[in-house]
């Protein structure tokens, strides 16, 4: 049997019952270390677990899954995803694989950052598509995101942005030259993911558009959801580009049309409440 477990947001207790009940009895138990990372590290996961890891990273998975899915065809295995089994399309691909084998799989579910940020107040059902928000380089620089965001603010829906995450990469030398060296892990925060979006909208009106996402508009920075010491702040997409929310990992959200309520709600948020208060009201119903 292979268990595709997910481990929730926060640290080592946040894995459910029935979760925790399959990882112990499975032989070989996989954690999967590219998509998303827990506040806590592999060592206190084993420790609470009472089982060995072995980290899966991204080539590992990708490339090698064949291997993994035949330990599966004949003793239990658990592959352990932080959040929920299927948030990244990676693990559907897993599934998949292991029906063409013939291998049995269950899924045991978890929170992730899909329904936990309604933390902030913001109504879940009032989100549009979610967008991932890539590290820009010099010479890459995409804006397929921004029309997400512009089409979801469009439909008065709120968009929640996956924020850039560096794992085991390397660089474009390193690369051609089939080197095994990694960068290190970068994550990228609120704040550059802002800087990103304000650069985009700088760059349309000079292109003489006229964006529907301004400085102006009510944003939310979120950060270690699920975690104890989680961070809130909403504000102006503007103040997201200087609020610190220090580690990692971090989301944000771009507003659509409010509720009063959910106004009521981010206000207890507030980086700055006159300015938040003179803006918001712009978009409520």
């Amino acid at each position: 049997m292979l268990y595709l477990v997910g481990l929730g947001l926060g640290d080592a207790k946040d894995i459910t019952v029935k979760g925790l009940e399959a990882v112990r009895r499975c032989r070989r138990v996989y954690l999967e270390a590219y998509t998303s990372v827990l506040t806590v590290g592999k060592e206190a996961l084993e420790e609470f677990y009472g089982k060995e890891l072995i980290l899966a990273d991204r080539e590992m998975v990708e490339q090698e899954a064949d291997s993994l899915l035949k330990e599966a065809d004949v003793c239990d295995v658990a592959f352990l995803v932080v959040g929920d089994p299927f948030g990244a399309t990676t693990h559907s691909d897993l599934v998949l694989r292991a029906v063409k084998l013939g291998i049995p799989y269950k899924v045991i579910h978890n929170a992730s950052i899909m329904n936990a940020v309604g933390c902030c107040g913001l109504q879940l059902y009032s989100f549009g598509e979610t967008v991932s928000i890539v590290f820009w380089t010099d010479t890459w620089k995409p804006e397929s995101f921004f029309d997400k965001i512009e089409k979801n603010r469009q439909n008065g829906m709120h968009t929640l942005c996956l924020l850039d995450i560096k794992v085991k990469e390397q660089s474009l030398e390193n690369l051609m030259k089939g080197r095994k060296i990694y960068e290190l892990p970068r994550y990228m925060s609120v704040n550059q993911a802002a800087e990103q979006l304000l650069a985009i909208i700088q760059n349309r009106r000079l292109q003489g558009e006229k964006t529907e996402i301004t400085e102006n508009t009510i944003c939310v920075g979120l950060a270690r959801v699920g975690a104890p010491d989680e961070k809130i702040a909403s504000g102006t997409l503007q103040q997201m580009s200087t609020v610190e929310l220090g580690a990692p990992l971090h989301s944000l959200i771009v507003t659509g049309t409010m509720h009063p309520l959910e106004l009521e709600m981010l206000k207890l948020f507030s980086v700055d409440s006159s300015s938040f208060e003179n803006n918001a009201c712009q978009r409520t119903t």
